[in-house]
């Protein structure tokens, strides 16, 4: 059984009906294993916003059943309303949380967007991740002249032609589907009703028009107050609080000021952590600071103990393939702290970048390798309940090779990320803090072991594969992936010696 979560933020052209609203969450809700975590609903704009995860199976299938429900309920003749929007499910956008890449969420889009084509004959343009074409991989390119003018160019201009579906828009108008990372959407009101000072802020902010990376923002008048509205798609790189100081500061020109804020949707504590932080001035902060997290580990040191307990018990699983992505989880979580001790600190300044890097990189590594742990002794599980099946059943020597195969794919991955894990605590070790340099060196180590004990759980489930060929390639990488990871070991040495004085 996966662990794979994925979110779905899809946007929606209505506002002002809840009775509405309520339909499309119910269809979504309707789908065991969808979720729905929020809804924010703006008159003003007629428009909101549902974020809902699941299972990448649940939330393919919501997916669909909520375009197919806004379709018959939403008629974008009779819409009117500020934020820019070509159809009645407006833009679809996949996001992977764990246990899931970039590349199968871009999958999950392209399923989905055929099938809106196909089945419910509504033009679909792919976008961000999954866009087909560099023209369509920012989205306010594809929603230029909006639905009514989207409406009549569809019909005669080759370049307005969807991705799938009809060259011809009904009532539903079109639907923009694709796959991103996580984005913080954020407005900000101005003591103003002047629009034109909200699009010369958003000129100025947003990185199309020569304004800060990863932010992208138009300039509106809602509810009598010019705003700034925003998505970040880059809150590690592009902080919050920066944001709202630059917007501050360009509003100061034209003698206004920020009224409020709101969000849009949710956000990670990550965001609201680093926003405190750095309004804060707290510069010796450490996140154990923070209560909710301390009783969080503490919770999580019990969880811990109960692992060990498990592991030492007089049972098959969890064995020393979980053993092995579990320590490799804790490697990648030195990694992790490594980078945060050396972000924000003097004499580190030049290596912020390359640090937030590592940080985003080991944080997904760590969250993989932990659902690995479970992955692991389910795998192990399906084997034994396959040669459990009734030696006369015709499909069990089928289901028996099925489930090595599966056993044998969870310890490959775990040595391939636990390789990662083992390159980046090497670039750790020769840039991150100094005084973490043992830290990141230990990290290796621990990467290293659990690279190698998932490497014996492989070599133990390819000699029951009738699949010899595949069995020899296989072999093969896990063969390369050691070599890789020895060359690693004696690199690590250098490094602490050079630079720590160890050894």
């Amino acid at each position: 059984m996966s662990n794979a979560l994925v979110e779905c933020v899809p946007n929606f052209s209505e506002g002002r009906r809840p009775e509405v609203l309520d339909k499309i969450r119910e269809s979504i809700s309707a789908v065991p294993g969808a979720h729905v975590l929020d809804i924010h609903t703006d008159a003003c704009h007629n428009r909101s916003v549902i974020t809902f995860v699941g299972s990448p199976e649940a939330v393919e299938k919501a997916a669909f059943q909520m375009i197919k429900t806004a379709a018959g309920l939403i008629n974008l003749e009779n819409h009117t309303g500020e934020h820019p929007r070509i159809g009645a499910t407006d833009v679809v956008p996949f996001v992977p949380i764990s246990d899931i890449n970039m590349e199968e969420c871009v999958e999950i889009a392209n399923r989905v967007g055929e099938r809106v084509g196909k089945e419910l004959k509504i033009p679909v343009y792919f976008y961000e991740q999954a866009a087909r074409v560099p023209e369509r991989k920012r989205l306010e390119l594809i929603r230029h002249g909006e639905y009514e003018g989207l409406k009549e160019e569809i019909k005669t201009n080759p370049a307005r032609k969807p991705d799938c579906g009809p060259s011809e828009m009904g009532t539903a108008g079109a639907t923009v589907i694709g796959a991103r990372e996580f984005l913080i959407a954020y407005n900000v009101n101005l003591t103003t009703e002047d629009e034109k000072i909200a699009s010369k802020i958003a000129r100025a902010i947003r990185h199309s028009s020569g304004g800060m990376r990863f932010v992208k923002a138009l300039g509106m008048l809602v509810d009598g107050r010019a705003q700034v509205s925003m998505n970040l798609t880059n809150f590690k790189r592009t902080p919050l609080p920066r944001v709202v100081e630059t917007i501050r500061r360009e509003a100061e020109r034209y003698g206004v000021g920020i009224h409020n804020s709101e969000l849009v949707g949710l956000i990670p504590q990550q965001a609201l952590v680093d926003t405190a932080v750095w309004y804060t001035q707290m510069d010796l902060f450490s996140p154990d600071q923070i209560l909710e997290r301390k009783m969080a580990l503490e919770v999580g040191m019990s969880s811990q103990t109960d692992f060990v307990d498990e592991l030492a018990a007089a049972t098959p699983t969890p064995g020393g393939g979980s053993a092995a992505a579990y320590s490799g989880a804790m490697a990648a979580g030195l990694v992790s702290m490594v980078a945060r001790l050396t972000i924000g600190k003097k004499g580190y300044e030049d290596q912020e970048t390359k640090m937030a890097h590592i940080l985003e990189e080991s944080e997904t590594l760590r969250a993989e390798l932990r659902a690995a742990v479970d992955r692991d002794s389910e795998a192990f599980d399906q084997v034994m309940a396959a040669y459990k099946l009734p030696k006369s059943d015709p499909d069990r020597q089928g289901a028996i090779q099925d489930a090595t195969l599966g056993a044998t794919l969870v310890p490959m991955e775990v040595a391939e990320k636990s390789l990662r894990v083992m390159g980046l605590a090497m670039e750790a070790a020769r840039s991150g803090n100094l005084n973490a340099i043992s830290d990141a060196g230990s990290a290796v180590n621990l990467a290293f072991s659990s690279l190698n004990s998932a490497a014996y759980n492989v070599r133990i489930n390819l000699s029951g594969l009738d699949d010899k060929k595949r069995a020899v390639r296989m072999k093969q990488a896990i063969e390369e992936i050691e070599k890789q990871a020895w060359k690693s070991q004696d690199t690590i040495k250098e490094i602490l010696k050079d630079r720590g004085g160890i050894f």
